[in-house]
């Protein structure tokens, strides 16, 4: 099934798995404003280099960063394609929970005259 934001199910099932972990949601906001290495992202956590690779392979599984060799090092970048259409997800989930609050709203609004009547 490919939902209104354009991603399969098993595209969103990747891009949950990805953000669902708090050092891959710190090296997408990183390398959201400036592309790093590899190296340079495992410097700042207390986990293995090959630790870190993991992270960096299911962020780029789930199309959330792109990853490319220059020389010896391989830099990292954010996908903001790809996190513009998780973000259109998410709103359209947003949407759906606004419309049925309204619609709950609404019903309560309509049964509040009722109860007053039997005061």
């Amino acid at each position: 099934m490919v939902t209104q934001s354009g991603l399969s199910e098993t595209e969103i099932d990747r891009v949950f798995h990805a953000l669902a972990t708090a050092t891959r949601r710190d090296i997408l906001r990183r390398t959201i404003t400036e592309e790093q290495s590899v190296s340079a992202l495992a410097g700042d956590y207390e986990m293995s280099f090959a630790a870190v690779q993991k992270h960096v392979a299911v962020l780029e599984a789930a199309g959330l960063i792109i990853k490319r060799a220059e020389g010896r090092e391989r830099l990292v970048r954010a996908n903001p394609e790809m996190i513009a259409r998780a973000r259109a997800l998410l709103a359209r989930y947003e949407e759906l929970w606004r419309a049925r609050i309204s619609r709950l709203d609404d019903l309560l609004a309509s049964d509040a005259p009722n109860e007053n009547k039997g005061v």
